[in-house]
C-alpha cells in the first residue's frame, strides 16, 4: 500500500505496519491509525506519527530515553490489558514534541506518552499518574545531544 505523507513524500507500507490506536490520539480521537517512520540521520530518536487516514496529519515524536534514560513509565492494569502485555515493560514509548523556533525551546510530553505492543501493533496515549513528569519539558533542560536534533 502507498500513502502520502506530510514530511517523507509518498510512502509504501504493508498492513502490519499499522499501529492502531482503539481511543486515537489526545484531541485526535477519530485518528484510529498511524505509521511510525524515523527521520532520516536521526537513528531511531526522532520519528513521527503519520495519520493513515489524513495524509496532512503528523506528530513529531521521540524515544524518551534518549533524552532521559532513567525514564520509567508504569501504565496501569487496565491499560496493560488494552495493550496485551503484562508489564510496562513489555511496550516500547515514544514522547510527542512541539517543535519551537529555537529548536532548544521545542517541549516534550514525557507525561502523556504513547505505548505501542510491538508484537500486535496496538498503540495508546496514556496519562501518566505517577513519575513526577510534565507535559512541557524544554529541551533545553536535556544535556543529550540528541535533544537538540528535535
Amino acid at each position: 500500500m502507498q500513502i502520502k505523507t506530510k514530511y517523507f513524500g509518498q510512502v509504501t507500507y504493508e498492513a502490519a505496519d499499522v499501529l492502531r490506536f482503539r481511543d486515537g490520539l489526545f484531541g485526535f480521537e477519530q485518528e484510529k491509525q498511524f505509521l511510525l517512520l524515523p527521520f532520516a540521520g536521526s537513528d531511531g530518536t526522532l520519528l513521527c506519527f503519520q495519520s493513515v487516514a489524513t495524509p496532512e496529519l503528523a506528530f513529531v515524536a521521540m524515544n524518551p530515553f534518549s533524552l532521559k534514560p532513567n525514564y520509567a513509565p508504569e501504565l496501569q492494569s487496565t491499560e496493560l490489558g488494552a495493550l496485551g502485555v503484562r508489564k510496562s515493560q513489555d511496550l516500547s514509548f515514544y514522547v510527542l514534541c512541539v517543535v519551537r523556533d529555537p529548536v532548544s525551546a521545542s517541549t516534550v510530553n514525557l507525561k502523556c506518552p504513547v505505548a505501542i505492543n510491538e508484537d500486535s501493533g496496538a498503540a495508546m496515549q496514556i496519562i501518566l499518574e505517577d513519575g513526577g513528569y510534565e507535559m512541557r519539558h524544554r529541551l533545553s533542560e536535556f544535556q543529550s545531544g540528541e535533544a537538540a536534533s528535535c
